[in-house]
């Protein structure tokens, strides 16, 4: 029988409520497709950092190599600074194992109160493709005498050619398995060097792929378009920043974060890609039992996706989706249902087939 190994960090808070509910519903997919996923489990994040002094060890990102994917919760908690968690893990693993591609799919859900008045279930779907290793997020900066009068922060962002052009040729290929709608997503005309290089490079890739459409959109204009015209987009191709603040919007409009997955992939499988949903640890919910596991289940999706068991991936999307739609809702989505009678509930279909 075929199987995976798949390192699992379910990190802090409902991360260790949520990603259990991931696993029952990817080892029913399994079970009932003949084929197995061997996990490993690490305790890292901000509560290991508290007991340990690291959110990780030092040989983590050598362990985390020898896997097939790794799947992971939320990481944060309120005694650790904020700013630690993405530093000391999140950019660790997303640079360290070259997940340049962040992948984070937006779609309007039946069942699922949405707070945009005219769009409709099906006629948004679309993916944001932000570009994970470098840009504004790039660690390098300095501030200088910062309780002085003359105190000041400098704060540098990179853009390289290698690193535009790759995930460029990313949203452009994927574009082609979807509606051929590349909208680049960029902010040129007021950071005049780092975006219009940016732009530059994306427009010459752009002339490799004439069957895609190719437009692009100011930051601020594509912030309305996501709220009065979402369904006119297909595949974003965007920075770093700009990237995780508009899927965060696009988790919004879905009717909330914690509906929404990510991927954070390295396409040419040198290393294990990292799936997770996109929001938090969530402390002030995490042991009641009641957060929203919706978010992790399809991210499991994504993975499996990757790991080419797409007809593992499909039937656990529809059976998600026909659970939502039969109106079984979480308390963040306006439901009373608990996290274990969610998961049960795309279980349910997903045995039915």
């Amino acid at each position: 029988m075929q199987t995976w190994k798949i390192a699992v960090v379910p990190g802090d808070g409902i991360g260790k409520e949520i990603v259990p509910e991931g696993i029952r519903v990817m080892d029913e997919a399994a079970r009932l497709l003949h084929f197995r996923l061997q996990y490993d489990y690490y305790p890292w994040g901000a509560e290991h950092y508290l007991e340990h002094g690291e959110f990780m060890p030092a040989d983590g990102l050598q362990r985390l190599r020898e896997y097939d994917a790794i799947y992971f919760g939320a990481i944060g908690h309120p005694d650790v600074d904020d700013t630690l968690p993405a530093i000391r893990y999140t950019f660790r693993v997303r640079k360290g194992l070259q997940q340049y591609v962040n992948f984070r799919p937006v779609r309007l859900i039946p069942g699922v109160p949405s707070p945009l008045r005219s769009a409709n279930a099906g006629d948004v779907d679309f993916v944001v493709v932000r570009e994970n290793s470098e840009g504004e997020f790039s660690e390098v900066g300095q501030i200088v005498n910062p309780d002085s009068e003359t105190g000041l922060a400098l704060q540098t962002s990179i853009f390289t050619r290698h690193g535009i052009e790759r995930i460029a040729h990313y949203a452009f290929a994927l574009a082609r398995t979807r509606r051929s709608l590349v909208t680049n997503v960029t902010k040129s005309n007021t950071l005049i060097h780092s975006l219009l290089y940016w732009d530059k490079c994306i427009a010459a890739v752009a002339g490799a792929y004439p069957d895609v459409k190719y437009e692009k959109m100011y930051v601020d204009n594509a912030s309305a378009q996501f709220v009065l015209a979402p369904e006119r987009f297909d595949v974003i191709l965007t920075t770093n920043m700009i990237g995780d603040i508009l899927s965060d919007l696009g988790g919004a409009i879905m009717g909330g974060l914690g509906l929404a997955p990510s991927g954070n992939i390295n396409p040419e499988r040198d290393f294990p890609s990292m799936f997770e949903p996109i929001h938090g640890s969530a402390p002030d919910i995490a042991g009641r039992g009641v957060a929203n596991p919706v978010s992790a289940i399809w991210s499991g999706a994504l993975m499996l996706r990757h790991l080419g068991k797409e007809k593992a991936a499909s039937r656990i999307e529809g059976s998600l989706f026909a659970a939502l739609a039969r109106g079984v809702l979480t308390p963040d989505l306006g439901g009373d249902a608990y996290t274990v009678q969610m998961t049960d509930a795309v279980l349910e279909h997903l045995i039915k087939g």
